[in-house]
């Protein structure tokens, strides 16, 4: 996914758990988040709630593998996600709501 977002000229920081994507968002300009929900250590429902409690103005999109359980990506928006995917999904689509939420 890092190499379709940058080809469509994203600049892509990675982080291997939610702990770790709080700690890029906190040390870098970061304009979206694009958040796993299953991720060990920190999930990502729990980065997300993190996230979009310090910082109000954060745009996350979550997404999951967690096939056929909508339920995580209906908590990832009540925790203040922007958009939810369910994977695998169409990476068009997601490029657009990329776009769509950064010309917000």
């Amino acid at each position: 996914m890092k190499e379709v977002l940058e080809r469509a000229h994203h600049r892509v920081l990675e982080a291997r758990d939610g702990r770790e994507g709080l700690t890029l968002y906190q040390q870098n300009k970061v304009d979206l988040v694009l958040m796993d929900i299953l991720m060990p250590g920190t999930d990502g429902l729990e980065a997300t709630l993190q996230l979009t409690r310090e910082y109000l103005d954060a745009k996350v999109i979550a997404m999951t593998g967690a096939q056929g359980d909508r339920n995580f990506l209906d908590v990832a928006k009540l925790f203040g996600a922007r958009r939810v995917f369910e994977k695998p999904f169409d990476l068009d689509k997601l490029i657009q709501a990329i776009n769509e939420e950064l010309a917000k």
